[in-house]
């Protein structure tokens, strides 16, 4: 072989190789997924970030034709079930729904095993909501400004609950608790369905609780929304006053909830997810599911 004819066989092995090089990640992008993908909740099953997660699980499910499994670790604010997520192999088919508190979780908890900037990518948000402020028939307020003036009356003798230290329910109850200058005691549950069995049974003086998780105890009675934590009213609980009109002006929290994938994770990958869950917010049943819930989409980044 002479050095004209080695040099054109290199010329096309290394086109062959660039073309593989190309293609490659395209076709990874097109065959994803091809397996059940599984999606780590760190709340518990019945919490807002459960709701939202299994409501796009179930879209994305139809959308992939892959069975999209919820997989609820829930402990210590988050920080058990993004330990697991941070520790998978970045390959699209682990990832981690989580909310606000993911955010702020390292202030809370020093010596985490992971770092919630450089462990994860972040892919879409998926949606925001209000918290709502509820109180059992029981407790004998009927407004924002009837609690606190019962809680300035007795103070240390009130208590709120939250779906555990560093959740997004205790940062906006601590929010309302300086707002209002009270005297209250924190009651850290499990997850949100706990909190709120306790506060409907008078255990717990009241509660933020995510407002898709409230809605239906409210509607039957067993709960009174007093306020809701955002600077505008909630579509789905339009008679109920913003804290800002009830007296504490400015409060303004929004509980977001968002989609991550383990660092690492191939770029084509994670734009794809980032492109088909715009689809499935546009998709009407999503949109009539978020409305329902009193969930708003995020907008995509």
């Amino acid at each position: 072989m002479n050095v004209q004819e080695a040099g054109m066989r290199f010329v096309r092995v290394a086109a062959v190789y660039a073309l593989v090089w190309l293609w490659a990640p395209m076709a990874l992008g097109q065959t994803y997924p091809n397996k059940p993908v599984h999606v780590v909740v760190p709340f518990t099953a019945g919490s807002a970030t459960d709701i939202l997660a299994r409501s796009f699980g179930q879209k994305l499910s139809e959308m992939w034709g892959q069975p999209v499994v919820v997989d609820n670790r829930p402990g210590a604010g988050g920080t058990i079930g993004a330990a697991v997520v941070a520790k998978s192999a970045p390959d699209g088919y682990t990832l981690l729904v989580h909310s606000a508190a993911h955010a702020y979780n390292p202030s809370i908890y020093p010596g985490l095993s992971f770092d919630t900037v450089k462990d994860f990518v972040e892919i879409s948000p998926l949606a925001g909501q209000p918290n709502v402020l509820v109180v059992s028939p029981t407790l004998g307020v009927k407004s924002v400004a009837e609690l606190i003036a019962l809680a300035k009356q007795k103070p240390g003798q009130l208590n709120f609950g939250s779906a555990g230290t560093g959740s997004g329910t205790h940062i906006n109850a601590e929010k309302f608790r300086l707002a209002a200058g009270i005297d209250v005691v924190h009651i850290p549950y499990k997850g949100t369905p706990e909190a709120l069995t306790d506060t409907m049974a008078g255990r717990v003086s009241y509660f933020f609780s995510p407002i898709s998780a409230a809605l239906p105890n409210i509607r039957e009675g067993k709960l009174i929304a007093l306020g809701v934590s955002t600077a505008k009213r909630s579509s789905a609980l339009p008679n109920v006053p913003t804290l800002a009109e009830s007296g504490l002006n400015g409060f303004d929290y929004n509980l977001w909830v968002g989609l991550f994938a383990p660092a690492g994770t191939p770029a084509e990958l994670v734009d794809k997810i980032n492109k088909d869950v715009a689809r499935a917010v546009q998709a009407p049943d999503i949109k009539e599911r978020l409305a329902n819930l009193g969930a708003e989409a995020m907008p995509m980044t």
